[in-house]
């Protein structure tokens, strides 16, 4: 806490407060809350990857509740069209004009539910709002709502009559998160918190949508040595040159590890990075985001166990440098 300016340890505060709201709903999972909080202040987007019934959308409800956002949620199937999502013009016999009639991604938290049901038409709109924050619709272009985030969620065991996301649009996501079961204890309690209440409906904001926008351009401000930046590149540089790899990390990549650090920064009490911040989000923003060789998957590696190699072998700086 010494090392924080008091805007950085009012951020903490409310990021505490943040995770305690959402630990209400989501029990034994505070790693993913944590790394989905490290997403949204780093302004980026989430892809959710794990079985049905995990609580995938409870998180997302939850985190809206929490950060006062506007929340909206769609059910990708295959006949949603782009227009479902970015908004049409219908004709106003009244009025004799065209009128935009907003899409179901116009809010602050908009959950694609698998996003890997859809048609690539559809998932192509989604991604290009979510790149650029903004949706043209007849020539007109409209800002979205800021903040504007994207929590998508995609089913990684039922693959009929699914198209899967390339690795080019895998890469407008931050993270890659899989929340995985519960513990027996954390079901347990799951099961207790809602014999005759919900918990969400204990979920109070703890932030406004202003003071988010503030928090993310405060993340922006933690300072990076340029011996941290190296060591983000040389890792960046490992996955790319890996025998193993046969794509490595893009500098959109590189970025995305960037800014999530400097999130990780303030959560740990810290106004500057240091090499643990950047190891902690490494494998979460990588994951998705390189492509093992036939010969490294024969072998029975993951991406996991490989970019585990390339952070045990890339020079750390040491103290004094960082």
């Amino acid at each position: 806490m010494k090392n924080l300016t008091p805007e950085h340890a009012t951020l903490l505060a409310k990021a505490k407060a943040v995770i305690n709201e959402v630990k209400k709903v989501i029990e034994g999972k505070d790693e993913t809350i944590i790394n989905v909080l490290i997403s949204i202040l780093s302004k980026g987007h989430i892809l959710l990857e794990d079985n049905p019934g995990v609580g995938k959308t409870t998180l997302a409800l939850a985190f809206s509740k929490a950060l006062s956002l506007d929340y909206k949620r769609t059910q990708f199937t295959p006949d949603v069209l782009p227009s479902d999502i970015t908004g049409f013009s219908v004709f106003n016999k009244e009025t004799g004009k065209f009128e935009y009639t907003q899409g179901a991604a116009m809010c602050n938290l908009f959950l694609a539910d698998e996003i890997n049901r859809t048609s690539s038409k559809t998932q192509s709109a989604l991604l290009e709002i979510m790149e650029e924050g903004k949706v043209t619709v007849d020539g007109t272009t409209r800002e979205m709502p800021k903040p504007f985030i994207v929590i998508a969620t995609q089913n990684p065991i039922g693959s009929i009559g699914t198209q899967m996301l390339p690795e080019s649009q895998l890469d407008r996501f931050i993270m890659r998160l899989s929340m995985g079961y519960p513990s027996q204890e954390s079901e347990i309690a799951m099961l207790r918190s809602r014999q005759d209440s919900n918990p969400l409906d204990d979920v109070t904001p703890v932030i406004t949508k202003q003071e988010l926008i503030d928090a993310q351009n405060i993340v922006e401000s933690v300072f990076v040595s340029d011996s941290v930046l190296q060591y983000v590149t040389a890792l960046a540089d490992a996955t790319r040159k890996s025998d193993s790899i046969k794509l490595g990390l893009s500098p959109r990549g590189s970025l995305a590890l960037c800014r999530a650090a400097k999130a990780t920064a303030i959560l740990k009490g810290r106004s500057y990075v240091t090499p643990d911040d950047v190891l902690y989000v490494f494998k979460s923003i990588s994951c998705h985001r390189i492509v093992l060789n036939p010969s490294a998957k024969m072998a029975g590696l993951t991406a996991a166990s490989v970019l585990d190699s390339i952070s045990k072998t890339a020079p750390v700086p040491r103290a004094t440098e960082a």
